[in-house]
């Protein structure tokens, strides 16, 4: 069964999405996704400065059996990616809620995390 926290945000596409205290939203992808996707072997993060618009195409995870977009599930700048998790893709498998983050977005509406899903909505939605 895969781990949800309460403390996150998530969408339908399964990223997370967590709040910082500086503004900015902080994505990754669920621990449901790495389950699907395997042995995750090569990442693919969005430049620092690129501007995103929801549901854009933000980068590409690949593993041995398959590869999969990542969404910006919301509108804004890249401040940071994680170049750690480009350095070392399996720490997406080990820890896709701590380490393994994705890229952290400034984003261009303060209420960016309205119609996201909650942890239980979340499980629903996997069927959990």
């Amino acid at each position: 069964m895969s781990h949800v926290p309460a403390e996150l945000k998530y969408v339908d596409t399964h990223e997370w999405l967590r709040q910082e205290d500086d503004g900015t939203i902080t994505l990754g992808i669920t621990d449901h996704a790495q389950e699907l996707l395997g042995d995750i072997v090569f990442v693919e993060l969005p430049a620092v400065g690129t501007q995103l618009a929801a549901n854009d195409t933000a980068g590409v995870v690949e593993s041995v059996k398959a590869a999969s977009d990542v969404y910006a599930p919301i509108a804004g700048e890249v401040v940071e990616i994680n170049e750690a998790l480009v350095a070392s893709p399996e720490l997406a498998n080990s820890v896709p809620y701590g380490d393994a983050w994705f890229f952290r977005v400034r984003p261009v509406d303060a209420d960016a995390l309205a119609g996201t899903l909650d942890a239980a909505a979340y499980l629903e939605l996997i069927g959990a």
